[in-house]
């Protein structure tokens, strides 16, 4: 039990009852702008290490979540392969989406990540299973990818990058990024990198998927690789550009101009 701190008395350098300063100029209050950096980030579900670094693998789900996005696209690839039974693979992979969000459940995690691999497990099943088509199952990520390549392009445009918006959060820089032209550019290039990442999926896969069931265990295999692995590097890669100059190497540019 701790000992009953006696009230503080209002003053100059307390706040009164309603929180306020008393005596003196209020502090003015965060921006509402400044808060859009981590509200992005954490909406985006990006963590940093505890020396403020991104953490890669946390935020790609960590190594339950990198299972959630693979294992029901694994299964359906195998239970089609083995039995070509398309409604068959196709409740095998809704029924390993729903053991995770019970895994959860017996974990008391937030139930978030999982009921969203549901959902999309779900759509893709409905439109495998209403066209007939095997291949069909994985049409639904080139729409997703497909718009976020479009998001991440129009925050180029209006100088928003994502990149920035991310990593902004990560490096404590809130949006005053955007006061620097090179910081500016540098988060550009890290937001081109991570379209290309996704633009690439469509280059490979979307060509597989034309095939028909031809290309299905390519395309299964692609969509696996270039899933969370792929996502992990391209997200590493664009931290990596995005670096600000160390204080010493500004500091020796500004001596030498």
């Amino acid at each position: 039990m701790t000992a009953h701190q006696p009230e503080k008395p209002t003053g100059p350098e307390n706040p009164g009852r309603n929180g306020q300063q008393q005596g003196g100029p209020q502090a003015p209050g965060p921006s509402p702008v400044a808060g859009l950096a981590a509200e992005y980030a954490a909406k985006a579900g990006l963590h940093r290490t505890h020396d403020g670094r991104v953490d890669v693998l946390r935020s790609a789900g960590g190594v339950q979540g990198i299972a959630e996005s693979i294992v029901p696209g694994l299964v359906f690839l195998v239970a089609f392969t083995i039995t070509r039974e398309l409604t068959l693979s196709l409740v095998a992979a809704l029924a390993s989406a729903a053991v995770f969000t019970v895994v959860r459940l017996v974990q008391r995690r937030p139930l978030t990540q999982a009921l969203a691999g549901v959902a999309g497990v779900g759509i893709s099943a409905w439109l495998a299973n209403t066209t007939g088509k095997a291949e069909d199952f994985y049409l639904p990520g080139f729409f997703t990818n497909g718009a976020y390549i479009l998001a991440m392009v129009l925050s180029i445009a209006v100088k928003w990058p994502v990149a920035g918006l991310l990593f902004g959060f990560i490096r404590n820089e809130g949006v005053e990024w955007r006061k620097e032209p090179a910081r500016v550019k540098a988060y550009r290039l890290g937001t081109w990198i991570i379209v290309a990442v996704l633009a690439l999926r469509l280059i490979v896969q979307v060509p597989l998927y034309l095939m028909g069931t031809d290309g299905l265990a390519a395309l299964a295999t692609t969509r696996l690789i270039m899933g969370a692995p792929l996502y992990i590097l391209g997200i590493w890669v664009a931290w990596l550009v995005t670096r600000p100059a160390p204080a010493d190497a500004e500091a020796g540019a500004d001596r030498t101009a």
